[in-house]
């Protein structure tokens, strides 16, 4: 396979960020309907939180994390939800004015200055600063991290994304988003194939525990391959269309990823739905009508803008339409 051009690099500010840290909105995009994207996916305390923090009861968000511990992935589920509220940022400040120690205060008001940056309203540097204090009051959290990693996926050189997510791993070695955003960055910028893109989740889901999520990176790795391939013109945007679920070592992947799965299912974790959503994706994209229709009725309501948005397309749309055509409705 030729060379994929690479879609970004260092440079200025994003205006619209890419899947990784796309932001759905609550409300419904189409009147009427119950399958818009929300961030805080089925996270019911968190969106107790999110609502509380849109008031200015900063109480709230303080306590959720609080009691988050130090379950990882869903601590930085949460963080990340929460700092991208519009209104974030100035309850983050006053939650850090009345707890200057506060780790978790530190912390939310970092994510909401990389939010800021990633938008092009905030200085990358100042995001930088906040993120290494907040890592350094919390030195065990890999939520910091995670911040810095948002950056420099979008804004820094393949070095600062490397060290930021070998600074993840080094305290949560199977981190749901870090690996995600990993996966998006390496899709875009990798030159010579496939080969770093498919070792790279392949190998993150060989090394994780056998009832991890990882097991379907290699299924998220191919549908940013996509994506890449769309975005620049060497690939039907409609993944099925293309034939991409239909390639050998696509459907290999995807056929691991499902038998997971079956076997262990991913109910606890935070961003299962990411998960789910992309595996229906992909068994809809592959013809896979029973498998893909067995992962809608999993799903529910709470589609995720990856992949159904990939490369450009309303996320929403294309989920229904996927979810009509195999449920019948």
């Amino acid at each position: 396979m030729p060379p994929t051009p690479p879609l970004l690099g260092p440079g200025p500010a994003v205006s619209d960020p890419g899947p990784a840290v796309v932001r759905a909105p609550r409300a419904a995009a189409h009147p009427g309907c119950e399958h818009c994207p929300d961030d805080a996916l089925d996270d019911a305390e968190l969106i107790s939180a999110r609502a509380a923090l849109t008031q200015g009861r900063w109480q709230s968000a303080r306590s959720l994390l609080l009691h988050t511990g130090d379950d990882w992935d869903r601590r930085g589920h949460r963080a990340t939800v929460l700092a991208r509220e519009p209104y974030a940022i100035a309850w983050a400040r006053e939650w850090l004015l009345a707890e200057p120690g506060s780790a978790g205060a530190a912390t939310l008001y970092a994510l909401t200055l990389v939010r800021r940056a990633l938008r092009g309203k905030e200085d990358p540097e100042r995001a930088r600063e906040a993120c290494a204090g907040a890592a350094a009051l919390a030195p065990a959290d890999p939520t910091p991290w995670l911040g810095l990693l948002l950056l420099a996926r979008y804004l820094g050189t393949d070095e600062e994304t490397r060290r930021a997510f070998t600074e993840v791993r080094r305290r949560h070695p199977e981190h749901h988003h870090a690996h995600h955003l990993m996966a998006a960055r390496i899709a875009e910028t990798e030159t010579g194939g496939t080969y770093e893109l498919c070792a790279f989740a392949e190998r993150a889901a060989a090394e994780a525990p056998a009832d991890s999520p990882l097991a379907v990176l290699p299924v998220v790795a191919y549908a940013e391959r996509h994506r890449v391939l769309a975005a620049t013109g060497r690939a039907h945007a409609d993944p099925a269309a293309a034939g991409h679920w239909t390639e050998p070592s696509a459907l290999r992947a995807l056929g691991a990823a499902f038998d997971w799965w079956l076997e262990w299912g991913i109910e606890e974790h935070p961003r299962r739905h990411i998960d789910l959503n992309h595996l229906a994706h992909a068994t809809f994209g592959a013809g896979r009508y029973a498998e893909a229709a067995a992962l809608f009725q999993r799903i529910g309501r709470h589609a995720t803008p990856a992949p159904w948005s990939y490369p450009d397309r309303d996320p929403c749309e294309a989920f229904r339409a996927a979810r009509e055509r195999v449920l019948g409705g």
